[in-house]
């Protein structure tokens, strides 16, 4: 047996899966974010053990047996989070999150120096980890002093677990400090913000072992202390992994908290200028592609929130046949942007309204205007030498075929729809385990799953769905003057 376990924003999944990859059960904890400011994401590393805590016994009612069996452990999460602890490993503030914005000025700052860009392949986005250092030596220089390590949220799972301070290719690369290329960490690039080597954890491959389970947790879930625990990955690439997306070409669309579009490269291909994102894979000598936004399933929660009706009642009033856009349009920016705009102020907005737009006419626009943010993605990710031909469809918002067929006519791409089953990131952690505790070859195990069905684009609206993108665009430099 093989667990996997993945820290969210919203909760921490585990999922234990046998040695032929059959999903044997899974179990949740609930997280919640503070955002005690705009643009502020904090959570207390606190609370993923109470939340791993709360999913593996929920596992363990339901599957002792099974959960005694686990030979390996793989880890997957949120990535970027900044989690700083003292000398003692103890937690010196709340972990600021992946879709923080506070470090947009620190971020510009990095990323006028042109080592970064050049090393790491990335822009330096406020969301990502160095940025979240510089901000907190400028702003809370007493905690910046006592700083002993910096660990990324899985990683701190990984501490509590094993007691080993390890991270591994794919998570490093969204910090701005790994030479991504070379895939070590960039003793130059610490330094800019005051760190070294020595403050940072020891480096791996995802496939690889990243220690064993401490004798008191296996005594506590009645496993063996020879647990291995897997590298892992950060969210992005567990779920590529839980996808089989390991080939050159193969690609996914996330709809989660926030929206991925993500393609696997067999070579380093880096374009920093388009806001893409060029990070190393969770396997050995693969790296990928990705575009991010920010807010997916977040802003149709959001729209939830407002109109007081849950999501799936929004979604289900909207039916199954794809309507023509209205002259309602949604700008998704509610907590700023990443792919292709890189603007951590810009927020979101409705433009277009008039008297007959009922709550069915701004649900449509919300996911349109997901749709268009995921097309923004494809748009960059082709500058940058990636072409899409097709896409598998995961997270929340892939339940809703509405929304599906709004992505595959805006893409102008088919999108396929798994099997049943969930090939998520908790479960490209599970076989992330299973490798790292068997020594299993990685390509055979992450394996893509079975197509269910295919939603084509709907060549009819393609022409209006185009007219629609071209209005999203031309708006946001029109808001982006407003809100400035």
């Amino acid at each position: 047996m093989y667990l996997g376990l993945d820290l969210g924003t919203s909760g921490v999944k585990a999922m234990l899966i046998d040695g032929d990859q059959k999903i044997i059960g899974s179990a949740n904890g609930a997280l919640d974010v503070s955002r005690p400011r705009s643009g502020w994401s904090e959570q207390e590393p606190s609370h993923w053990i109470r939340a791993t805590e709360e999913a593996v016994a929920g596992l363990k009612a339901k599957h002792p047996k099974e959960l005694a069996a686990v030979k390996g452990i793989g880890l997957s999460g949120q990535m970027h989070g900044a989690t700083l602890l003292d000398a003692n490993d103890k937690v010196l503030r709340p972990c600021i999150l992946w879709n923080d914005t506070r470090s947009y000025v620190e971020a510009a700052a990095l990323d006028s120096d042109p080592r970064f860009r050049k090393l790491t392949g990335n822009i330096v986005f406020p969301g990502f980890t160095a940025p979240k250092l510089a901000w907190v030596a400028k702003h809370e220089p007493e905690i910046f002093a006592k700083v002993g390590k910096v660990l990324l949220p899985k990683d701190y799972l990984r501490l509590w677990l094993t007691g080993e301070h390890i991270s591994e290719m794919s998570d490093s690369a969204g910090t701005a400090w790994l030479d991504t290329g070379k895939r070590k960490w960039s003793s130059e690039l610490l330094a800019v913000t005051g760190l070294d080597e020595k403050q940072m954890p020891h480096l791996i491959e995802g496939t690889e072992q990243g220690g064993t389970l401490r004798s008191e947790l296996a005594g506590k879930w009645g496993m063996s202390e020879s647990v291995v625990v897997a590298g892992g990955a950060g969210d992005n690439a567990a779920s590529a992994c839980g996808m089989g997306t390991v080939s050159d070409g193969a690609a996914f669309v996330s709809l989660g908290t926030s929206g991925v579009l993500f393609a696997a490269n067999a070579a380093y291909l880096p374009k920093p200028e388009s806001a893409v994102h060029a990070f190393c894979h969770a396997l050995p000598d693969t790296w990928h592609q990705m575009g991010v936004i920010l807010s997916a399933t977040d802003a149709l929660n959001w729209h939830s929130g407002v109109t007081g009706k849950s999501a799936a009642d929004l979604t289900t009033e909207l039916g199954e046949t794809l309507k023509a856009p209205s002259g309602a349009t949604f700008l998704p920016y509610l907590s700023g942007e990443r792919t292709p705009h890189n603007d951590a102020v810009i927020r979101g907005a409705f433009i277009g309204l008039e008297h007959e737009s009922s709550r069915v006419v701004l649900t449509q626009a919300v996911l349109e205007g997901v749709s268009f943010a995921i097309r923004d993605n494809l748009e960059a990710l082709r500058s940058a030498g990636t072409d899409i031909s097709r896409v598998t469809a995961i997270g929340g918002g892939s339940r809703s075929r509405y929304w599906l067929a709004s992505i595959a006519t805006t893409l102008g791409v088919p999108v396929d729809l798994p099997a049943d089953g969930d090939f998520g990131a908790a479960f490209g952690a599970a076989r992330l385990g299973l490798i790292a505790a068997t020594g299993a070859d990685p390509v055979a195990v992450c394996t893509p799953p079975k197509t269910a069905g295919t939603i084509e684009p709907v060549a009819a609206l393609s022409g209006a769905y185009e007219d629609a993108y071209k209005r999203y665009r031309a708006l946001y430099p029109a808001i982006k003057s407003l809100q400035r």
